[in-house]
């Protein structure tokens, strides 16, 4: 059923997707394409990474940029609001998925996070309204909710921001929601890769705490998530999907005993680090406050938090949301659900 609501959305539509060759970006591109869209453009600040995404190829060795006519490369940043306004013009869904992401770096430049993050979101804003744009999806982060560092503020300002939209908009007809998740296995900010390189050259694994948790997800249950957001958006939500929680020194014996035999390295000499926390981290993450769970609806698989701004235009009930009832649950931390145990983990990462 999703499918045929899925190809009935995209296709002959035109996408934008800002952080398009970004992991969840190119992703959500690559999706988005069997779909049959009119063009999706790809808009990032990275000529590497989009370099190397023109040059990818399908599984008959076809490249992809001369192959599917329909993707347009555009070399740009969200905070330009002059090179949004142009890589927007007459689109149809946009999906902001650039943004200032690694928390330490974060910290230490905050305000290039602001300019990115907050400043960038609105300009996305003001010219997807400009250009009547049906709907923006944006791209959050667990680290938005009670944020404890400058990446996870900026990130629920982005949130407001978006929230906020759909009211400021007057008569114009562009829905904005957010969908909010958890770390992704094996994207850019993931430690996976980072613990694989050590591995494979023979260095210690780092390990802030090995009693940290965190909500992981595979990068498809993300894509899946965005999907079913953009399905379901009347604007302002917050969609959430539920995830497991993993610890860190699991996360690490899986790696090693994963990686080890690739690497031609006997596991027992593999040493363990304690670095401590890094500038901004927390131990635990959360994906929704107690607040927000009081107005909440929830499915067997999501959760969906509707804005507590009043906003007369709109109204949400639960009949809105197939399956959904209100929810249950107090706040949703990663310190309050039992870690998956390493075969799950396993699963989960190498399926």
């Amino acid at each position: 059923m999703m499918q045929k609501q899925l190809e009935n959305i995209f296709r002959g539509k035109k996408i934008l997707v800002t952080g398009g060759t970004g992991c969840i970006g190119s992703e959500i591109v690559r999706s988005v394409l069997k779909y049959k869209p009119e063009v999706v453009r790809i808009f990032s600040n990275d000529e590497n990474a989009t370099f190397q995404m023109i040059n990818e190829t399908d599984d008959t060795e076809v490249k992809m940029m001369h192959e599917i006519p329909n993707r347009r490369f555009l070399i740009g940043d969200v905070r330009d609001k002059e090179r949004v306004m142009l890589a927007m013009e007459d689109i149809d869904i946009v999906y902001h998925a650039a943004a200032l992401k690694h928390v330490p770096l974060c910290e230490y430049n905050p305000f290039e996070a602001i300019k990115t993050n907050v400043l960038g979101t609105r300009n996305i804003i003001e010219a997807a309204l400009a250009s009547g744009v049906d709907r923006v999806i944006s791209i959050s982060t667990d680290k938005a909710v009670n944020p404890a560092n400058t990446m996870g503020a900026t990130k629920l300002l982005a949130e407001k921001l978006i929230i906020d939209a759909n009211e400021g908009k007057g008569v114009k007809g562009t829905l904005f929601s957010s969908v909010r998740f958890g770390n992704v296995s094996f994207s850019r900010g993931s430690v996976i890769p980072l613990f694989e390189e050590q591995i494979r050259q023979k260095k210690m694994i780092t390990i802030t705490n090995p009693d940290m948790t965190r909500f992981m997800m595979s990068l498809s249950n993300t894509i899946e998530l965005v999907f079913q957001a953009t399905l379901l958006a009347k604007g302002g939500e917050i969609f959430v999907l539920k995830m497991p929680v993993i610890k860190l020194d699991d996360l690490i014996d899986v790696i090693i005993e994963e990686y080890a035999q690739k690497y031609n390295y006997k596991k027992g000499n593999i040493e363990k680090k304690i670095i401590g926390l890094r500038p901004g981290e927390k131990m635990y993450e959360e994906l929704m406050t107690e607040t927000e769970t009081a107005f909440a609806f929830e499915t067997e698989t999501m959760l969906i938090i509707p804005p507590q701004l009043e906003m007369p235009s709109i109204h949400y009930t639960v009949s809105d949301y197939p399956n959904a009832h209100p929810c249950t649950s107090h706040g949703y931390s990663s310190r309050d659900i039992a870690p998956i145990p390493k075969e799950e983990i396993k699963r989960l990462l190498f399926s």
